[in-house]
């Protein structure tokens, strides 16, 4: 007779155990702040009458009466100059501040001075040549003209959002009787206003 085999027992049916739960997935990281400028060594370097006229432009915009703006008029008031910082410039200038700091900080006109001539320096001036490039992208004709309707929606969607009355103003009288836009001589209107 042949020796027996071992017969096996079946394995009793494991039960399902729960895969391991999958790690957390790590919060999201808030956006890196961009470096702020330090305005520590920039040499202030106006004239006698560029300083009368920067204080009293700084002035105007002085609503408490202590010779300090809020963080939140410091764009304001070098376009006032002048400038045409952006808001991210200026932000970033100013320290990257929060709403709130934008709103209550306060600046005093020996402190804005550094921060206008860092802007004054800067080298990223756009010129009309590069306004108009920008522009062409949406002359679908190439005759020179965009229409209105899409120019609205740029200057609404795109870069530092403008309002209906702040497009109203600057469009005004742009418009020829089919609703296009001679971008060429909106560039100019632009940059004289």
């Amino acid at each position: 007779m042949a020796p027996k085999k071992d017969a096996k027992k079946p394995e009793p049916a494991k039960k399902a155990e729960p895969a391991p739960a999958p790690a957390p997935a790590p919060a999201p990281e808030a956006p890196p702040k961009p470096a702020a400028v330090d305005l520590s060594g920039v040499k202030v370097d106006f004239n006698q009458d560029q300083l009368e006229d920067y204080r009293e432009a700084f002035g105007l915009f002085d609503r408490v009466g202590d010779n300090k703006v809020a963080y939140n008029q410091i764009a304001d008031i070098m376009r006032a100059l002048g400038q045409n910082p952006t808001n991210k410039e200026v932000t970033k200038i100013l320290g990257n501040p929060t709403a709130d700091e934008m709103a209550n900080k306060r600046v005093d006109f020996e402190g804005f001075l550094p921060m206008l001539q860092f802007v004054v320096n800067s080298p990223n001036k756009a010129t009309y040549e590069d306004y108009v490039e920008g522009l062409r992208v949406f002359d679908k004709e190439g005759n020179g003209t965009v229409m209105g309707a899409e120019l609205r929606i740029v200057l609404s969607t795109l870069g530092e959002k403008m309002t209906e009355v702040e497009i109203d103003a600057l469009m005004q009288g742009q418009e020829d009787e089919n609703g296009c836009v001679n971008y060429e001589a909106f560039v100019k209107h632009i940059m004289s206003v």
